[in-house]
């Protein structure tokens, strides 16, 4: 698709507007409907829409695929600590209150830490869900078996 004048231009107008609106969702979630899970979504539906246009080498030369299972780990990593501080400090788990002195302020920092967490976490397990089925499907057509082919055969044996 490198080669597709039209398909490049929409990808670099597309990809920045679908990155910026997971900003607008992550970060405007706690006002309204939406949030960590919708925006990690639409952020890795960016870098899917960036792989399918400039290739899957390229994609992994933006964010190499050790950081991807690395930002997995920190958003889990983010989204325990701010629950376990709540403990620490004297309440409960996933209470914000006991993080500062204004309820209110504590309670929307909180939230806003615990999304940013969810949300790199759903963003790199998609890209990590979307990596094993293109890196099996380079396996399944290195090894000389074509998918499309064995879908055939048993569809003609059905």
């Amino acid at each position: 698709m490198r080669n597709n004048a039209i398909l490049l231009v929409v990808a670099r107008f597309a990809i920045p507007l679908v990155m910026l609106f997971g900003l607008y969702i992550q970060f405007h979630g706690e006002y309204s409907p939406g949030g960590g899970f919708q925006a990690g979504v639409l952020f890795a539906s960016a870098w899917i829409l960036f792989v399918f246009i400039y290739g899957l080498d390229t994609g992994l030369r933006v964010i190499p695929q050790r950081v991807i299972y690395a930002l997995a780990a920190l958003g889990v990593l983010l989204y325990a600590l701010i629950g376990l501080l709540g403990v620490f400090l004297g309440g409960r788990f996933l209470d914000f209150y006991p993080l500062l002195d204004a309820p209110k302020a504590a309670q929307q920092t909180g939230v806003i830490l615990v999304e940013l967490g969810v949300g790199i976490t759903v963003a790199a397990v998609v890209m990590l869900i979307f990596l094993l089925f293109v890196q099996r499907r380079a396996a399944t057509l290195a090894a000389g078996l074509d998918p499309d082919a064995a879908d055939a055969v048993q569809d003609d044996r059905e």
